[in-house]
């Protein structure tokens, strides 16, 4: 029974990390109509803005603001540097850009800080364990499922009950509406990709808080299973992207104990065969959108 609590746990910590990425890519769906694969990188910056943080002297809890603040400003940059002259452009274009957005960093990481991985020095109470009814819970993993859902809970609140976030969620319905209803399509734009920047860097933090270091392509396999994730929970849909996020942990972990040890190389492959028949008989996800963006 403890192994099995300890599974679950392992599934909804690794789960959570999806579901936060997934929904960073899915506010920049369902405003915009692209996916960003730029998004990944995002996660890398904000590991190595915590590792310079910290070689400087900064305490943790500062360090982790100030790279929190370095992601979000990088993806607001992101939208008024590369995607905001492309406004009104096919989506193919902007995904196109978000791949060149991607490549460039990539290279401007591995060249500034070595391809090398770079550990980095974090506090007992991200590294310990606690023993909780004789089952031994990793404190990043159970800071990762309360962090999940304080998030998704506040992000909730955010869209349903503040001005701003209702304007996010007009214009994730219906955009041409809601630039003639007034709302301010910058500041939209911007909002979205400052929101899509903080969940990046929470989703970082605990990222590395489950491996301990940070290295050029840190953001490029989580990334990879957050797009599957927002696929399978349904595009365009918040709702969905947290959903497919946890499917996909649960999965994840499910393979990893059935699987025998020689063919656990061969998970990842089941995991998108299983996934391309779920998608056949329900291709629009999970939790689909009511609608999709309409641009």
């Amino acid at each position: 029974m403890d192994l099995v609590t300890q599974y679950i746990i392992n599934a909804l910590s690794l789960g959570g990390v999806y579901a936060l990425i997934a929904l960073g890519l899915a506010i920049v769906f369902s405003i915009f109509g692209f996916i960003n694969f730029a998004h990944g990188e995002l996660l890398t910056l904000f590991g190595y803005a915590l590792f310079f943080s910290l070689a400087a002297g900064l305490p943790f809890p500062i360090a982790v603001v100030v790279a929190l603040i370095a992601c979000m400003a990088c993806a607001i940059a992101m939208e008024r540097i590369a995607f905001r002259p492309l406004r009104g452009a096919n989506p193919m274009t902007l995904l196109v850009s978000s791949f060149a957005i991607s490549g460039a960093l990539q290279v401007i990481f591995q060249i500034a800080f070595g391809t090398m991985p770079k550990p980095l020095n974090l506090p007992n109470y991200l590294t310990g364990a606690f023993n909780i009814g004789g089952v031994y819970i990793g404190a990043a993993q159970l800071i990762s499922i309360v962090t999940v859902a304080v998030l998704a809970l506040a992000l909730n609140l955010f869209l349903n009950g503040t001005r701003f976030g209702l304007s996010l969620v007009a214009s994730a319905q219906d955009f041409d509406v809601a630039k003639l209803m007034g709302i301010r399509v910058n500041a939209v734009y911007a909002l979205a990709f400052a929101i899509s920047g903080f969940l990046a860097g929470v989703a970082a933090l605990l990222w590395i808080a489950m491996r301990g270091s940070v290295s050029p392509d840190m953001g490029f396999n989580p990334l990879v299973k957050a797009f599957v994730a927002t696929i399978v929970g349904g595009m365009g849909s918040l709702t969905g992207a947290v959903a497919g996020g946890f499917f996909l942990g649960i999965l994840e972990v499910a393979l990893q104990i059935a699987l025998p040890a020689d063919y656990l190389i061969f998970r990842d492959a089941l995991i998108l065969a299983i996934l391309i028949g779920f998608l056949l008989f329900r291709p629009r996800g999970l939790l689909p959108a009511a609608a999709m963006p309409v641009k």
